[in-house]
């Protein structure tokens, strides 16, 4: 299912063989038939990322940029959109010579040449490909088609992961692996098998489970690895590792094991387990709301960056959302903001919220409350100077009134 921890199994698999000494990279594979990410609503989406050379992707090539402490660049993503387009192009400029182009197998083909291309661009010993979506939709089963081709012309040089969710219903309180029975048989008939499944749940798995999925999944219990929830996803790494994962990839893959050089990794864990002097943070923001839920991952670099920046400087960040709507129909609410150490309006677009930011902003202002704007955060800091300091009325961005003076 859509959130289960696809993007950080594949940052953590990545990180640990990186830790291993390999050179890895990482690619994501959106089922979308938009060409990037920048057109889709982070409500809907999550946020949109930027790499270095100008890419606006998923936000998980942020994840991969995180754990990897590398850049990730245009050529590690693509989307059913990117792919068709450049088939399309290419038979619109006889690229094909003729040929009859058909979704298979030349859809596969182009999915199967970037892949090739990503990993000679980045030297990798390992490309670890994350591919979006969930097991059984139709969306994503020309990227199921093109990984099985992959293994069959080099089937030692192909390894399958399937990340799936084992409930554990309130009721009844025990774990239930029938989903992954399920997903796994979905996985077959796309003619995939996994030889790895990464079992996610709220509690570590026990034997029993295992063993139920070793005899109805086709698979090792050994190369069944719990995955529970955890506080940090940073802990994630280690907890793959007390399954031995990085041992069974290699082992999968024929090559010997190499030092674990997981020194790093492990003391950034340690410290942010240990630290607790709390720096609040409250982030003002419109893409929070979705239904009765509320969607963090519409600002997820933010939030990564003032973790990171919390844990450097040694403080537990407590980090709060702060509906920018609320502060332009209730005044008095302003007055929370001096209960925080900081204030970030981030990025965004279009008019909805933007007097509550900018109200927000000059509170912030004349409290003197730390202010960080970011994109539009800063554009509307300059808006309200003007308004407010400057006695420019009118003063607006232009992507909200056009014709302001």
């Amino acid at each position: 299912m859509s959130g289960v921890g696809k993007g950080v199994a594949t940052s953590s698999i990545a990180r640990i063989l990186k830790d291993r000494s390999f050179r890895v990279t990482a690619v994501k594979i959106d089922p979308y038939i938009n060409v990037d990410a920048g057109t889709m609503n982070p409500t809907e989406h999550g946020e949109v990322f930027v790499t270095e050379d100008g890419m606006e992707c998923d936000q998980d090539i942020g994840n991969y940029e995180r754990f990897l402490d590398e850049n990730i660049l245009k050529d590690n993503y693509m989307t059913t959109g990117s792919v068709y387009q450049a088939v399309i192009e290419r038979e619109r400029n006889l690229g094909y010579e003729g040929k009859q182009v058909q979704v298979v197998p030349h859809i596969p083909f182009e999915v199967i040449s970037r892949l090739d291309r990503a990993s000679r661009k980045a030297k990798a010993d390992f490309t670890v490909v994350e591919i979006g979506g969930t097991v059984g939709e139709y969306e994503n089963i020309l990227f199921l088609e093109a990984a099985r081709m992959m293994h069959l012309k080099n089937p030692k040089d192909v390894l399958f992961v399937l990340v799936s969710y084992l409930p554990i219903p309130s009721m009844i309180g025990e774990m239930k692996t029938k989903p992954t029975q399920h997903a796994v048989r979905a996985m077959n008939a796309a003619g995939v098998q996994p030889d790895i499944i990464i079992a996610r749940s709220r509690v570590p798995m026990d034997f029993p489970r295992k063993r139920k999925l070793m005899t109805y999944c086709n698979i090792s219990e050994k190369d069944v690895i719990s995955a529970p929830d955890v506080k940090f996803i940073y802990e994630v790494p280690t907890n793959f590792e007390r399954d031995n994962l990085g041992d069974r990839i290699l082992e999968k893959f024929g090559l010997k094991s190499r030092r674990r050089d997981s020194g790093t990794w492990n003391r950034l864990v340690k410290k942010i387990r240990r630290l607790s002097k709390p720096v609040k943070v409250g982030i003002v923001g419109k893409y929070f709301s979705t239904g009765d839920f509320t969607l963090a991952d519409s600002y997820i670099s933010v939030i990564e960056a003032v973790k990171h920046a919390s844990w450097a400087l040694g403080f537990a960040p407590q980090i709060s959302w702060l509906d920018a709507q609320n502060y332009e129909k209730n005044k008095n609410a302003l007055q929370e903001l001096k209960s925080y150490d900081g204030i970030i309006v981030p990025g965004g677009f279009g008019s909805r919220g933007v007097e509550g930011k900018i109200k927000v902003i000059e509170f912030c202002r004349k409290q003197k409350i730390p202010f960080l704007g970011l994109c539009y955060g800063l554009q509307l800091a300059v808006v309200e100077y003007a308004r407010n300091a400057c006695a420019m009325k009118g003063a607006h961005t232009a992507e909200v009134n056009p014709r302001n003076p």
